[in-house]
């Protein structure tokens, strides 16, 4: 297999040149496995989930919200970060609640992915959620965000998906990662 497989470099230098509300930026010197010195720019952010959360009839649940990295409304699934000590499971049921009304009966981390690792060291646990959407709540959006919410089958999804009505990495990863592996 690969020789370095996983393996890690040694940070030798590492300094903060932007610290913003969602992400930081530090410059690093870095001993790569392969014997390398380099020089790098890192985005740092806090661990992410993203939920694909399904009712026993197969619904999803899809949100759409403001994003500013496209200026537009992405229609995709919910989304949110994982608060410092919180487990992503207990972060995937807090933002649901939050942004969707809806409780979840289970969580459950499908799997963990990177994006890209070649200068962001973002994670996002992709979270499986089982939800009976006749038990619901009041949302509690944060004071920036507002999210629209609709339950859609999941074969519709996978329609949304092969259309590229809904593009986003996470969302692709978090139902082929469920076609695969789950369903």
């Amino acid at each position: 297999m690969f020789k370095n497989w996983h393996q890690s470099g040694k940070i030798k230098r590492r300094q903060r040149q932007y610290q913003g509300r969602v992400f930081a930026v530090d410059q690093l010197q870095i001993d790569t496995p392969d014997g390398l010195t380099v020089e790098r720019d890192l985005i740092h952010t806090d661990p992410t989930i993203t939920i694909l959360a399904v009712t026993p009839d197969n619904q999803v649940a899809l949100t759409s919200e403001y994003r500013v990295g496209i200026n537009a409304d992405s229609v995709s699934l919910p989304a949110g970060i994982i608060n410092q000590g919180e487990s992503p499971e207990d972060a995937a049921k807090r933002e649901f609640k939050e942004e969707t009304g809806f409780i979840a009966d289970s969580a459950t981390v499908m799997t963990t992915i990177t994006s890209s690792e070649g200068f962001m060291d973002q994670t996002a646990a992709l979270m499986l959620l089982k939800f009976d959407p006749q038990n619901k709540t009041e949302t509690h959006f944060d004071a920036d965000e507002y999210v629209n919410v609709q339950l859609v089958s999941l074969n519709e999804v996978l329609q949304f998906l092969k259309q590229g009505k809904i593009n986003t990495a996470q969302a692709l990863a978090a139902v082929g990662y469920y076609q695969l592996f789950i369903a």
